[in-house]
């Protein structure tokens, strides 16, 4: 575990996570079952902001498809944190990060527009940018852009 006075409460709390630093920045990679849990544990912590929650398709390199990252900012404390955590593609399901950080209510939507991944207790878990009929995710490894129209939801035509 790394040295870090403003995490380590949260480190002691969270002892099974896998904790490292990376060009300064610290990493913690947690069950999914526990990342609501973490969040809020490192809002707590002087963690205010969540800057970003993307994901990743590893898509045949690993044995747990996807990995949802979630980015988090201390001003107080100048740090940033970094956590992530393993999604199987058979059940594509984390919590919800809404209720602990506002912000990351958009996020999490274009995640589950773009990868497909759920995150249950989301208050408005609808497409963002595919338009509502769309079928699939476009950012999944697997998707097949060959011969599909592409138009976005609410396009107007530029003249």
């Amino acid at each position: 575990m790394p040295e870090n006075p403003v995490l380590e409460p949260v480190m002691e709390c969270f002892p099974d996570a896998k904790w490292g630093v990376s060009d300064r920045e610290t990493l913690v990679d947690v069950n999914r079952s526990q990342l609501a849990d973490l969040a809020t544990a490192c809002r707590d912590a002087g963690f205010e902001m969540c800057v970003d929650v993307t994901a990743v398709d590893f898509y045949r390199k690993r044995r747990t498809r996807f990995q949802v990252v979630v980015n988090l900012l201390s001003h107080q404390h100048r740090q940033r944190l970094r956590i992530t955590t393993g999604v199987p593609a058979n059940d594509p399901v984390v919590p919800s990060l809404s209720s602990v950080y506002p912000g990351a209510g958009f996020p999490e939507r274009e995640v589950y527009d773009l990868f497909g991944i759920t995150f249950e207790g989301h208050p408005d878990l609808t497409r963002i940018l595919m338009p509502d009929d769309w079928e699939g995710h476009p950012l999944r490894k697997d998707y097949s852009v060959g011969s599909v129209p592409v138009r976005f939801k609410d396009s107007h035509q530029v003249t």
